[in-house]
């Protein structure tokens, strides 16, 4: 098996709010919608796939219903730390919680947002050899 992902699905409470989060609000381009879906390019091999939470789960199983943050993030690397205040200053735009980002004991700078449905996603400049691999070559 190659070690790659090729799929980040969520299982959504609303898909249309989801993709009005993502499409109309972040600016993102779908590649894929249909109904109780919208797939999202987000890497040359990676699609965010935003699914119907009851579809989801007809497919996969039912989805605990613990509540609390869910026990994963979503990260997305930038070049410079005012990219990273840029990107939440979007998000507070668009109705959600984003504290101010934070020095980091390690180096970085981040700062942490959620979609509509609590999925966390992390902002981060990070100027280690492994932060700069992932950013796009200019």
């Amino acid at each position: 098996m190659d070690q790659r992902i090729s799929f980040i699905t969520l299982a959504v409470a609303d898909v249309a709010a989801s993709r009005a989060f993502y499409v109309d609000g972040l600016g993102w381009t779908s590649e894929l919608e249909a109904d109780g879906v919208v797939m999202i390019r987000v890497g040359e091999h990676l699609i965010l796939s935003l699914w119907d939470r009851e579809e989801f789960e007809e497919e996969v199983g039912t989805l605990s219903a613990a509540g609390g943050l869910a026990p994963f993030t979503l990260a997305h690397n930038v070049a410079t730390r005012a990219e990273v205040d840029d990107v939440l200053a979007l998000a507070r735009s668009l109705g959600r919680d984003a504290p101010a980002a934070e020095e980091r004991v390690w180096g970085g700078y981040t700062g942490y947002f959620a979609d509509p449905d609590g999925v966390r996603w992390e902002i981060a400049y990070n100027p280690d050899p492994i932060g700069e691999t992932l950013l796009p070559k200019a």
